[in-house]
């Protein structure tokens, strides 16, 4: 299984994530999801493993432009989902598949050197 990683070509944590990658020899794929879209399986595994809660960005541009009534309809597992659906953006990036089958939401350097 290759590294897969998730996000939007133009996000900075996406980018720095990209580049530490690069910079180790890391061979990786790259899925845009703002013009692919997310798999709806993969996104089951991904809110499975590391919680709707913590893949839910409430604290991006997306979410702050969003009006009350859609924020309040991210209550629970099914909310969140058909929001992150939705609206791609207001998924935490970088969601990285690692060969192993974990998955990671963010980046931060020590968070990736556990998986390479």
């Amino acid at each position: 299984m290759t590294t897969i990683l998730y996000g939007i070509p133009n996000c900075d944590t996406v980018k720095k994530a990209r580049a530490w990658l690069s910079e180790r020899g890391v061979d990786y794929q790259f899925h845009d999801f703002k013009k692919s879209g997310v798999p709806a399986d993969h996104l089951l595994i991904w809110m499975a493993s590391a919680g709707w809660e913590k893949l839910l960005n409430r604290t991006g541009t997306t979410w702050r432009k969003l009006d009350a009534a859609t924020q309040a309809t991210a209550i629970d597992s099914a909310g969140a989902k058909a929001l992150m659906q939705a609206q791609v953006s207001v998924i935490k990036r970088p969601v990285v598949e690692w060969p192993d089958g974990r998955i990671s939401v963010g980046f931060k350097p020590e968070l990736f050197e556990e998986h390479v």
